[in-house]
């Protein structure tokens, strides 16, 4: 007796999947239509090809917003997905203090963003601050809001206290996913806890650290709230990144033909690194 498939359960998902597009793609081709467009009001717009794409790529705001949300990306992953293993790691498996690690470490991401950016503006002051008192107390001279290396160490810290959680949070869920049989194994084996880490958790987060560091790029990528409250992008422009860059030409200049080309460049750089980081994971792992 065969077994027919009843795909009739998917048309009740219909509907989302028709809604998500409709609200992801209509704004895309609205910025779409900006950005061939030279517009002067409502009933007045003319086409102009691709000469907002040629004035973006030439501008050296892009360039250098561009370098420093590099460095900002690379420095949070090289240091949060580090970080958030070990405490994972050191994180009890069972109990209420494992309930209590849990609990603790998810408060930070339910902080909203500007919230945690007034939080470490005013933790970070030299005048009202602990953090900023005890440094000058040290007789450091600490300023980040004249410091460009002040406040790109503020900057760094606020995002590796706000985000390593979800990091830990993501690497204890695969900890966890591990059989005991392996860890019975190792310790037949008298394996060390290098040995466990390296031959038997490792190889069973790989797939959790891709996805923690696809998430924590393409957020990083794009942060914007925490670092505009906290330092407005200053001192000079040393900490505006992408998103500011493109705020501030949106709204501040409101050049709607350069912002909506600089929004669809700044969409494919996020695409683009993804889709690298992602094809060559999946190749490495593909070649074992």
């Amino acid at each position: 007796m065969t077994k027919t498939e009843n795909n009739k359960a998917w048309f009740l998902v219909l509907p989302v999947f028709l809604l998500v597009a409709f609200s992801a793609i209509v704004p895309l081709m609205t910025v779409v239509n900006y950005s061939v467009q030279d517009i002067f009001d409502q009933n007045n717009a003319y086409f102009v090809g691709a000469e907002w794409y040629r004035e973006v790529l030439r501008d050296p705001r892009l360039h250098d917003s561009l370098l420093r949300q590099f460095v900002f990306s690379a420095a949070v992953l090289l240091i949060e997905i580090p970080l958030g293993m070990m405490v994972a790691l050191m994180m009890p498996t069972r109990g209420r203090m494992a309930s209590l690690c849990l609990i603790l470490l998810a408060i930070p991401l339910l902080i909203p963003w500007n919230v945690v950016g007034t939080i470490w503006q005013i933790f970070g002051r030299g005048d009202i601050g602990l953090f900023g008192w005890a440094l000058n107390s040290l007789g450091m001279d600490y300023n980040y809001a004249s410091n460009p290396v002040d406040a790109w160490a503020m900057v760094l810290l606020m995002d590796v206290w706000h985000w390593t959680s979800l990091v830990a949070l993501l690497c204890y869920s695969g900890l966890r996913a591990i059989p005991e049989a392996f860890y019975q194994a190792a310790r037949i084996d008298r394996a060390s806890r290098w040995a466990v880490f390296r031959h038997i958790q490792l190889p069973r987060l790989k797939n959790v650290l891709v996805i923690a560091v696809l998430l924590r790029f393409m957020d990083s990528f794009m942060i914007y709230t925490e670092p505009f409250v906290l330092t407005g992008g200053g001192p000079g422009n040393s900490t505006t990144f992408l998103s500011q860059t493109l705020t501030k030409m949106a709204v501040g200049q409101f050049d709607l033909g350069p912002a909506a080309a600089f929004s669809l460049i700044y969409f494919l750089i996020v695409l683009l690194v993804c889709w690298l980081f992602f094809t060559t994971i999946t190749h490495l792992e593909n070649r074992k």
